[in-house]
């Protein structure tokens, strides 16, 4: 396994082709438009030495985990993202998103990459500190995945040229919102810089103020860029 120095995982969600593609039964609008972003994304993770985890949604048969909110439609005929559905309404991925040897593959049941699944389980054990989150849609999936690892105290970072909504408006004010829960915001192009030091480890930093270990930080300060980052020490 090569080495990790930023002690960051790369998470991307449901970027499958019946999501992605526009006949696929649960397209996304700006979906497929990311694609290239996001295979920019997955290179730049597998050259840095940063875990690449793909989150999939994969349906049973008989349509028996389907969510509440989709399942009128799954029984009307749209079996997207089922283990017999072929073509534009599958879950295989476009190319230069499938997995590869050392990689990951996590099937998630709903919208949190983290519900019910065993991938905090997976990044404790090797370390990660950091999740940075790409894919579809960004105020379902890929959202609920990032106030979950909020609530986990992961640092989590969100690849905004990577992620994808039905609209430009649905885009940004949940990009914002999440800024203003903690998330930091960057795309594909930051992302290629990115290294050991690029995000404070605010849960670390606040471990050591409470054992003493420092001085508390400062509030929050706003950046040129319009993130919120803590006045670490």
């Amino acid at each position: 396994m090569k080495a990790n120095p930023t002690r960051a995982a790369l998470i991307l969600i449901d970027m499958e082709n019946g999501f992605v593609e526009p006949e696929g039964g649960h397209c996304i609008r700006f979906a497929k438009s990311t694609v290239p972003a996001c295979v920019r994304a997955v290179e730049t993770a597998r050259e840095k030495g940063i875990p690449v985890f793909f989150v999939k949604r994969i349906y049973r048969a008989d349509g028996s985990d389907v969510e509440l909110t989709r399942y009128a439609g799954w029984v009307a005929g749209n079996r997207a993202c089922g283990p017999a559905s072929t073509g534009p309404n599958s879950a295989q991925a476009p190319e230069g998103l499938r997995p590869q040897p050392g990689d990951y593959t996590i099937i998630k049941p709903r919208w949190s990459a983290f519900f019910q699944t065993e991938l905090d389980l997976i990044l404790r054990r090797l370390g990660i500190r950091t999740v940075i989150l790409a894919g579809t849609t960004t105020p379902n999936c890929v959202r609920t995945t990032c106030y979950d690892a909020i609530a986990l105290e992961y640092n989590t970072v969100v690849l905004t040229d990577c992620c994808s909504s039905q609209t430009e408006e649905i885009q940004r004010v949940n990009l914002e919102d999440m800024g203003r829960a903690g998330a930091i915001l960057m795309d594909s192009a930051a992302f290629t810089a990115f290294g050991p030091d690029t995000v404070p480890d605010t849960s670390a930093a606040i471990r050591a103020a409470m054992a003493g270990e420092a001085i508390a930080p400062e509030p929050f300060t706003q950046g040129p860029d319009g993130v919120f980052w803590p006045d670490l020490w």
